[in-house]
This record gives C-alpha cells, structure tokens and sequence, in this order.
C-alpha cells in the first residue's frame, strides 16, 4: 500500500509539470556524487521522520 502512495506521488510531477520535472532531472543530473548522496539521506530521513510523526 505505502509503495502504490509513493508511485502516485511520484507521478504527480511529471503528469502535472512535464517540462518544470524534465528541467529539474536535467539540473539534478549535473549534480556531483557526494551532493546526490547528501540529498538521497536527507531524504530518507525526512521519510523516517514522518513515519515515526505518524505512528
């Protein structure tokens, strides 16, 4: 169930903003290794976050 949600917000982007989703990939592709690292924890942070804010 919780990987359908993440399917469905992920979609809304690139169905919602098609060029602002292409523009964001092509300056994220720019990105250096350990800054797309930094992102990626900070993200799987926030996500545990709001998992234990919700239980």
């Amino acid at each position: 169930m919780s990987l359908g949600l993440m399917l469905v917000l992920e979609g809304m982007m690139p169905f919602l903003f098609p060029s602002t989703w292409r523009e964001t990939l092509h300056k994220l592709a720019q990105f250096q290794d350990g800054q797309l690292r930094f992102l990626g924890l900070t993200l799987m942070l926030s996500g545990l976050l709001l998992i234990y804010w919700v239980k």
